[in-house]
């Protein structure tokens, strides 16, 4: 198995890397030159924007794992063309020089109405409005398309191993004045990897898949980890299920976490 990770030196994949070198999964890395990653990668230089220098990337790899993306910025086209052209690009090249190989693409609970009527799953029908979901759906749409053997993994708010994630979001929740009972579900990077583990062997081939752990955790609790405080209330609450997501067909299908809850990892030091 040689498996070829974009997105390296972001929040998920620099954590992500390690734990899939330390299991002993032969890794190629996809960076722009002069990027560090984890030793006991394979460094693969390229761009998603720039297609002839995919190839060699590609080629000879058992499955791919497509988590580069763009997200917080006021750059819509950025967004479209990260997430979209950048997909599109990397399927073209796994078609013309690794047909075989397993596309696993990093997806977000985001895509989900924020008005729906129960936690979010995967049969759900999908529009959402913001650049960032509705990119990632298009982006879903281009693998399912694509004849390539593929698995979308949809992920909620990811956090731990000192990411500074939980902090950051606490800011923007307290700047943007979010309910606070408003719960999101979560998921920590330790079952993230595991995750994408179980992708490897083929659990979830031609799936889309919610992962996250067994607890929603209110944006109040979260803000509080952190030492910040929500301003309190007792106003109704609108939108009871956006961002939170029904994980149960991940687990139906052997998805075993390790880290069920914030508050595990608080008591592990795992944050």
């Amino acid at each position: 198995m040689t498996v070829l990770i974009t997105g390296v030196t972001g929040l998920v994949g620099a954590r992500l890397l390690p734990r899939l070198v330390e299991a002993g999964v032969d890794c190629r890395a996809l960076v722009r030159k002069g990027k560090d990653v984890a030793a006991g990668a394979t460094v693969v230089e390229g761009d998603l924007f720039d297609p002839a220098t995919l190839a060699e990337a590609v080629e000879g790899v058992s499955d791919i794992i497509h988590l580069a993306a763009v997200f917080r910025t006021q750059d819509t086209d950025l967004i479209w063309k990260s997430n979209v052209e950048g997909t599109r690009n990397l399927i073209a090249a796994v078609k013309g020089y690794a047909p075989k190989a397993r596309f696993i693409l990093a997806s977000t609970s985001n895509v989900y109405e924020e008005g729906g009527t129960h936690p979010g799953r995967e049969d759900d029908p999908v529009d959402p409005k913001q650049a960032y979901p509705a990119s990632k759906i298009a982006a879903e749409k281009e693998l399912q398309e694509s004849d390539l053997n593929w698995t979308v993994l949809r992920f909620p708010f990811v956090y731990g191993d000192g990411d500074g994630h939980i902090e950051d979001f606490a800011k923007y929740a307290i700047a943007g004045k979010w309910h606070p009972a408003k719960k999101i579900s979560t998921i920590h990077h330790r079952d993230l990897a595991t995750a994408i583990q179980l992708a490897l062997t083929g659990t979830f081939d031609g799936r889309i898949v919610n992962i996250a752990d067994d607890a929603t955790m209110s944006v109040y609790e979260l803000a509080a980890l952190v030492g910040q405080r929500l301003e309190s209330s007792s106003a109704p609450l609108e939108n009871p299920w956006h961002l939170h997501v029904d994980g149960s067909l991940a687990r139906s299908l052997g998805f075993q976490l390790t880290v069920r809850t914030v508050y595990q990892a608080v008591q592990e030091n795992l944050m």
